[in-house]
């Protein structure tokens, strides 16, 4: 039996994830399936529109066999620590296959580039000139693998695609990547077939646009159109206003980006405001994004260097099949396996925190629901 990884936000669960769940049945037709999930914040700075034990039900529902959470320290962050953590919480599964979508859909090209950032000497030497030069990290990065390698990479899928190769390579993993061709521009916000990106379903949501066609049955009855990261802006300023001396601290708040948050942050009224007023050339708007969640969330640098090796697997969810795994490799798995908060010996206290906040914009009823879920629940089991 194959055991096969998936890597996702589900922000929302879309027509493009259950696409991406079948075509794996249909190429692996036994294989058991396990899922990497992010919790309620996300790699590109966006608030999920779902909770995560919502998610997590969804993806059972659809095909998932098991659910383990990506912790946020690695969740909220660049591509390649998002990836660092979702590989090795998948290599201690014993997860054999990796599938994900991408533009190019030529995984021995992505292999390619890999070995060049890796192992090429004048890689790192090419990429700084270009950072130099006010690149962005992933548009220096670009640039220096089309000067060494005469291809170009520049797809957000590809790009988050060859991180996990990077990853699989760097850790030793027995993983092998697989690719899917992704069936739509992920920068388009066009509206007019059946599978859209998850930023055109966003956009609709917050536009008052219909998305009955681009998501699933379950998912559209479980997303809060009424979530989204303006809603915690006036948290966000407060905390911006009253730390104003000491941004730096937080994780991602880097190069001296603080002295352009201190000087726009009193005239802006909502998070794209204040990202617009400081996004330059060099800071693209998904770090800036990432940033201002990590100071939302009092995500320090020291804290972010506290947790750099913490890796866990915390479950989230399982149905029959993948419980029966977890329970017949759990001997094999060499980090802890967490199934409820009161065993978690202070590894998920950052998830509190961070779940806390993310309900802090319900209603009291909501509020407390959601975080009791999080100290209370244990994991989902889908019969």
């Amino acid at each position: 039996m194959e055991i096969i990884g998936i890597i996702c936000e589900y922000n929302p669960f879309h027509n493009g994830h259950l696409y991406h769940i079948e075509q794996i049945k249909k190429m692996f037709p036994n294989s058991l399936i396990i899922l990497v999930m992010s919790g309620h914040f996300g790699q590109r700075g966006e608030v999920s529109l779902i909770n995560k034990w919502d998610k997590t039900k969804i993806a059972l529902n659809y095909g998932i066999d098991l659910v383990v959470e990506l912790p946020f320290h690695f969740a909220s962050q660049a591509a390649d620590i998002f990836a660092e953590g979702a590989i090795k919480i998948l290599t201690n599964l014993h997860v054999s296959k990796i599938v994900f979508g991408s533009e190019c859909n030529d995984v021995n090209f992505l292999n390619n580039l890999a070995d060049i950032q890796l192992n090429n000497e004048n890689f790192s030497k090419i990429m700084k000139e270009y950072i130099d030069l006010g690149n962005n990290y992933p548009t220096a990065m670009s640039k220096a693998l089309k000067k060494i390698s005469g291809k170009t990479i520049s797809s957000p899928n590809d790009l988050l695609g060859l991180s996990y190769i990077k990853e699989i390579k760097k850790q030793n993993s027995f993983i092998i990547p697989i690719t899917i061709k992704r069936t739509n521009d992920y920068n388009s916000i066009d509206l007019n077939q059946k599978i859209v990106n998850a930023t055109s379903i966003r956009e609709a949501i917050k536009n008052h646009i219909s998305i009955n066609n681009f998501v699933p049955e379950l998912s559209l009855k479980l997303i809060d159109e009424n979530v989204n990261i303006e809603k915690y802006f006036q948290f966000l300023k407060y905390k911006i206003i009253s730390e104003i001396d000491s941004l730096n601290r937080y994780q991602s708040v880097d190069e001296g980006i603080e002295n352009r948050i201190k000087k726009h942050i009193y005239l802006c009224n909502s998070v794209e405001e204040l990202i617009n007023s400081i996004k330059t050339k060099r800071y693209t708007y998904n770090k800036i994004g990432r940033m201002l969640i990590h100071i939302l969330c009092g995500f320090t640098k020291e804290e972010a260097k506290k947790q750099k090796d913490s890796i866990y697997i915390r479950i989230l969810g399982f149905n029959e099949r993948g419980q029966k795994y977890l329970k017949d490799i759990k001997k094999n798995i060499n980090i802890p396996v967490i199934s409820n908060y009161s065993t978690s010996k202070g590894l998920l206290d950052l998830e509190f925190r961070v779940n806390a906040i993310y309900a802090s914009i319900f209603d009291i009823e909501k509020q407390n629901e959601l975080i009791q879920l999080e100290y209370k629940s244990k994991p989902i089991i889908k019969k």
